[in-house]
Formats: C-alpha cells, sequence, structure tokens
C-alpha cells in the first residue's frame, strides 16, 4: 500500500531527479552501474506508468489485505484464497523460463509448487468440522 501511495505522490514530479537526490543524501557512489540503469529507468517514467504502478500495488495490497484478516479469523475460504493466490503465480513463472531459463527462475518455480502443494495437502489433512 505504500508503495501506491508514494507513485501517487511521485506525480507531476521529476522522479529520476527525486532519486538522484536521494542517492546523494545516502552518499551511493553515483558512477555504479546498477544506479545508472536505474537511473534511465526512471527518466522514462511519466504520469501514466505511476498511476499503473498505483492501481496494481492498491489492488495487490486488498487482495493480500483480504487474505490476511481472513486467516487470521481462521475463516475456512482464506485457506482457499491463499492457494489461489499462490498458484496464481505458477503460470508468470512458467512463462519467464520459457523466456530465458535460469537456475533462479526454476527454483523460484519448485518452491512455489511446493509451497502450494503443502498448502493443498494440509487444506485435505484438516478438513472443516462438520456442523451439527
Amino acid at each position: 500500500m505504500a508503495v501506491g501511495i508514494g507513485a501517487l505522490k511521485l506525480l507531476h514530479k521529476d522522479v529520476a531527479g527525486i532519486f538522484e537526490h536521494w542517492i546523494n543524501e545516502f552518499q551511493v557512489d553515483p558512477h555504479n552501474h546498477f544506479i545508472n540503469r536505474l537511473l534511465v529507468r526512471l527518466s522514462n517514467v511519466d504520469d501514466r506508468k505511476l498511476k499503473e504502478l498505483s492501481v496494481g500495488t492498491f489492488f495487490y495490497s486488498a487482495v493480500f489485505f483480504t487474505e490476511g484478516i481472513g486467516l487470521a479469523l481462521q475463516k475456512r475460504w482464506a485457506e482457499y484464497f491463499t492457494i489461489v493466490t499462490t498458484s496464481s503465480l505458477l503460470p508468470i513463472e512458467i512463462y519467464e523460463i520459457c523466456r530465458r531459463v535460469s537456475v533462479g527462475r526454476i527454483l523460484a518455480l519448485v518452491i512455489n509448487v511446493a509451497v502450494v502443494a503443502y498448502l493443498v495437502f494440509e487444506l485435505r489433512r484438516f478438513p472443516k468440522a462438520k456442523r451439527r
């Protein structure tokens, strides 16, 4: 949620300039290759991209806020919702592996498949108590 609010606060501002200011404040090497790439990418960020980022992060936080509240209240629907949200990342990971194979991407996929399998196993292991 904080990222969404931060993105909205950056509307109509020089995003790269703001980050360059913070890079100087924290005394990060301005000649660092990664910092230069970051500044180049940030110079291409416009208001439309910031709005898209904020909408996406607000949606993302709403989904996980709902999931977290449901799990905290021990609701059965939240357990199913957790499985759905966790497994929804699998197609993206498979797509990324098809684009470019790397050990890290394969490891992330294997871990996520294992997490989904574990969640399904736990859900079946502890079926909801029948009401009388």
